[in-house]
């Protein structure tokens, strides 16, 4: 995968065709403002060699979006507000995922080694709104919340180039499973992105650069998540604990490793469902056992 430019707006690939943990960034010419500094480590390190990065812009904090913003530890940091807590202490951003004892052992480690984590205060916040300056462009800053609270995504309508954030259009589909993701928001942010019709559509893992993706891209996406629910529902025609759940893999499909850190990531998304069709009145709980009604 190779850097493309859309006028001012260049695609930097991230490592392993921005499979996670790895992720795709984007560096805006002109103003100099780097988004989601995820991208090969080398790759970026060139780039702050070439130019002078006045800012760096965060779409969400989720860690393959921050792997290497130690290496602009000077240049003032950007992001929501809601987005800004996870990333000012360890123990704050594990908070946000809801992780428990077992999954911070395993991962403050990875954190600090693969992801290079150092904590972090925004110089300043990111704020919805229509026609920000940012250098020569201006640019929609648009509240998608969701995936992560406080995600943001960007739209430069000079150049009709939509840059997403984590609503990536991957054959995975939606990510929902941190303590403070929602499934219905994620939908919304889906029908808000495809509603905007942009020429270039710009996701941070995998294919990366869509062309015209067609409404019928971003309605498959989204179907991913009513696939999800056909699956446990099918499940849950015999009494299941929410562990017998986890352990289908219903959303990463197989156990991948390391295994503590999938079955969290599991075990978040069912959640999610359960908690969804008990609202709906689809499904039943003792306390102990889902069973569809």
């Amino acid at each position: 995968m190779e850097e493309q430019a859309f006028g001012p707006i260049r695609f930097i690939p991230g490592s392993n065709g921005g499979r996670y943990p790895n992720c795709h960034s984007v560096f805006i010419e002109g103003a100099d403002v780097l988004i989601d500094p995820g991208a090969d480590r080398n790759a970026l390190k060139a780039l702050r060699q070439e130019k002078r990065i006045n800012q760096v812009w965060l779409t969400h904090w989720h860690e393959d979006h921050i792997m290497n913003l130690d290496l602009f530890e000077d240049v003032p940091l950007y992001t929501s507000e809601a987005a800004a807590g996870p990333l000012g202490d360890m123990e704050a951003f594990m908070d946000a995922y809801g992780a428990g004892e077992e999954i911070r052992d395993l991962w403050k480690p990875l954190m600090e080694k693969a992801f290079h984590f150092r904590p972090r205060q925004p110089a300043g916040y990111l704020k919805a709104g229509k026609g920000v300056e940012i250098g020569p462009l201006r640019v929609d800053i648009i509240d998608t919340p969701g995936h992560a609270v406080g995600h943001l995504s960007f739209y430069f309508p000079e150049n009709d180039v939509l840059l997403s954030g984590d609503y990536d259009l991957s054959g995975f589909g939606p990510w929902y499973g941190d303590v403070g993701s929602d499934i219905e928001q994620t939908l919304a942010s889906i029908k808000r992105l495809e509603e905007i019709e942009a020429e270039i559509c710009l996701t941070p893992h995998e294919t990366g650069v869509f062309v015209r993706p067609a409404k019928e891209l971003w309605e498959k996406y989204a179907a991913v998540i009513d696939k999800r629910e056909e699956k446990i529902l099918e499940l849950l025609s015999t009494p299941q604990t929410l562990e017998t759940l986890v352990d289908s893999w219903v959303i990463y499909g197989k156990p991948r490793e390391p295994l503590a850190f999938y079955q969290f990531g599991e075990r978040g998304h069912i959640t999610k469902h359960l908690d969804r069709l008990i609202a709906e009145g689809r499904v039943a709980s003792d306390g102990k056992t889902f069973e569809r009604v």
